[in-house]
């Protein structure tokens, strides 16, 4: 029923763009038999807002990867750097969960660390919607932010770091075996919000592959039993996308390309001092209006970066 209504939805979207042209082309027409310049400039108005909304289904349809229509697990970690990063994670974490609220995705808090004096060292969200981990697996990567602190008495300029790593919420069409050999299971007290019974029992789970070093926790859930599988779900979308990027480095390698596959790398720069600009380090698309990206206005930045990997043509245009 879920993919048939996401059928149902992507048929109607079609069928709305062409009734949307034939009628912009009739009132075209139209008006240039009545001489009504007025509903001739409407009418292409109209069409030009339908290239942009044809040039985007274009590349959703595209979303065509084995889990591309799934939810996604999206990580935000602090870089070095005490408050400073601190504050730039949670910034970071507050972009995407007003991105995904303008979409219609929800999110949920899987698990929180807190830093010291302001912002977070740490989280991990779910974000659920139709095709949520295609459209945010391209945002792996480190994130860089220069400002002015506020952090600082002397206001100086600072570069803080985060890293976002995103994997996606695994369903029984992926098969992901993990042997209990392999894992490492801890548990520990919830640090957030929650009740008595959260606050006072070892409910916390993390889980290490060792094999591979990969870590996933959650603390949402109440009981320890209900964090352990969602921990492992979690583990699971985790290996799958480190299976996915060793996949495309491969190919990369093949055809003699660089690669920059990965979370370990920087993606892109956000500028708010001494000049306002937010630019992705592998398209070149660039905005002046860093407080609007701040803000979840993503899109242009997840389409360019979409074309950029289905085509390899990157997007040098300023917005």
């Amino acid at each position: 029923m879920k993919e048939r209504t996401q059928l149902d939805n992507s048929i109607q979207g079609v069928r709305e763009i062409e009734q949307t042209l034939e009628d912009s082309v009739g009132m075209i027409e139209l008006g240039e038999e009545e001489g009504e310049q007025a509903i001739v400039d409407e009418a292409e108005a109209t069409l030009g807002k339908l290239g942009v909304l044809v040039a985007r289904k274009q590349l959703e349809s595209l979303l065509s990867g084995e889990a591309d229509g799934n939810d996604a697990y999206l990580q935000v970690n602090a870089g070095a750097g005490g408050t400073e990063s601190q504050d730039w994670a949670e910034m970071i974490t507050r972009m995407y969960a007003r991105w995904a609220e303008q979409r219609g995705y929800k999110v949920h808090l899987m698990e929180k660390s807190n830093g010291e004096e302001a912002g977070i060292k740490s989280a991990t969200f779910k974000v659920e919607g139709h095709q949520a981990y295609g459209w945010m697996k391209s945002e792996n990567g480190v994130h860089r932010l220069v400002r002015i602190s506020p952090y600082d008495s002397s206001a100086r300029r600072h570069t803080s770091f985060a890293s976002v790593a995103v994997s996606p919420v695994i369903d029984d069409s992926i098969d992901i075996e993990i042997e209990d050999k392999d894992i490492r299971v801890d548990t520990y007290r919830s640090s957030g919000a929650g009740g008595q019974h959260v606050n006072t029992t070892d409910s916390a789970v993390r889980i290490t592959h060792i094999p591979t070093g990969v870590v996933a926790a959650c603390q949402n859930q109440r009981s320890q039993h209900q964090n352990r599988d969602q921990a492992m779900e979690m583990l699971k979308g985790k290996l799958y996308e480190l299976e996915l990027q060793k996949r495309e480095e491969a190919q990369a390698e093949a055809h003699g390309e660089k690669s920059d596959i990965g979370w370990g790398h920087q993606i892109r720069s956000y500028v708010l001092h001494p000049y306002q600009m937010v630019k992705d380090l592998r398209t070149g698309h660039e905005t002046t209006n860093s407080a609007a990206v701040l803000d979840g206005d993503l899109d242009g930045f997840l389409e360019a970066s979409l074309a950029h990997k289905l085509t390899g043509d990157g997007d040098n245009s300023t917005k």
